[in-house]
């Protein structure tokens, strides 16, 4: 892995930009429909990544560099994704860092052994949990909690993109003794659509009022 890469703030440049090019990034003024049943105008596939080497080799640099960066260098003995979206991400940085890889289950499968890690987590590892993205942070502590269970640690996730408007996210996460480390925010897409003249002015003023108040813009749009 090679040491030298750009800033924090180059690299949240970059990830969005390349986010848009590949157009894994969805601006629209007609609300998309969430998983939770809420709104809103915005809504990113980072899936989309895995079909493009060159924009998922250089995001998984920079991850790995990001994590270094930020919890050092020999901080890690287990490179763990969340099913199914942070799998790929996981296996990509573990390379990088010359770690084991291992995933976790969103339920026991129900059969056989029933568990939730697959490949193999030892007691006393330290694991960094890796997913695609974090919204409010809440997915993350059931694959935290699974971690856990098998006697190893786990403080620190790292996602590509984090959506950076719920103020709560990073304060729900470090309660339960979990650092949060990204690539880039929705506000980092927003510049840099806005850059790009990615979108009409209507639907980027749409997408801003949403983001500056989401729980607002949400009570207003059922």
């Amino acid at each position: 892995m090679s040491l030298s890469f750009p800033t924090a703030e180059e690299i949240a440049r970059l990830s969005a930009r390349m986010l848009l090019e590949i157009k894994a990034v969805h601006f629209s003024a007609d609300p998309f429909t969430y998983a939770s049943g809420l709104k809103g105008p915005t809504y990113i596939d980072c899936r989309k990544l895995i079909s493009h080497p060159r924009i998922r080799g250089t995001l998984m640099d920079f991850m790995a560099a990001t994590v270094c960066r930020n919890a050092g260098f020999e901080a890690f003995d287990n490179i763990a994704g969340g099913e199914t979206a942070g799998i790929p991400f996981a296996a990509m940085v573990a390379e990088r860092l010359g770690l084991p890889m291992s995933y976790v289950r969103k339920k026991p499968k129900g059969y056989g052994r029933n568990a939730r890690i697959e490949g193999e987590m030892r007691e006393g590892q330290r694991v960094l949990l890796v997913e695609d993205l974090t919204t409010d942070g809440g997915s993350k502590l059931s694959f935290v909690d699974a971690i856990r269970e098998t006697g190893a640690s786990c403080a620190h996730t790292a996602v590509i993109f984090y959506y950076g408007i719920f103020p709560e996210t990073t304060q729900r996460l470090a309660d339960h003794g979990v650092a949060l480390h990204h690539l880039c925010s929705w506000w980092d897409v927003l510049a840099e659509a806005k850059a790009q003249g990615s979108f009409d002015t209507a639907t980027i003023a749409e997408v801003e009022a949403f983001l500056h108040d989401p729980r607002g813009w949400q009570a207003a749009h059922p």
